[in-house]
């Protein structure tokens, strides 16, 4: 797969659509490839509330902004399903699991258990 630079963030966005033919599929491989995951839309506020929140925490998650790929609609409605409502923006997975969305992330981090997530997942090294 080809990556190139986003343009705000620095993060890599797909430029080749992968081989997989259900985005399910896709949706898993993607986040079981870098120890932090978040699935985007660049124009979102809550998406770059939660890019802010971990760049803040010293972890660099790899970021798909779905307005930025080909398949970008059919994995938001993926994403939709696995999280079985109607948000599908911000959508973090951690070490593979999904976390969920940005009150999921936030309740996480206010709780405490958000950075041992990070920690046993590669992320936080501290």
């Amino acid at each position: 797969m080809q990556y190139h630079q986003a343009e705000s963030w620095g993060y890599h966005v797909p430029t080749k659509t992968c081989m997989a033919s259900d985005p399910l599929e896709k949706v898993a491989r993607l986040a079981s490839e870098s120890a932090v995951v978040v699935f985007s839309i660049s124009s979102c506020c809550m998406c770059h509330a939660v890019k802010r929140l971990f760049c803040g925490m010293g972890v660099n998650p790899t970021v798909y902004e779905l307005d930025h790929d080909p398949r970008g609609e059919e994995i938001e409605k993926a994403l939709m399903r696995l999280l079985g409502n109607s948000t599908s923006v911000p959508v973090v997975f951690i070490g593979g699991k999904l976390i969920g969305a940005m009150e999921r992330v936030m309740a996480s981090h206010i709780s405490g258990t958000l950075v041992p997530l990070l920690k046993e997942a590669g992320a936080l090294w501290l």
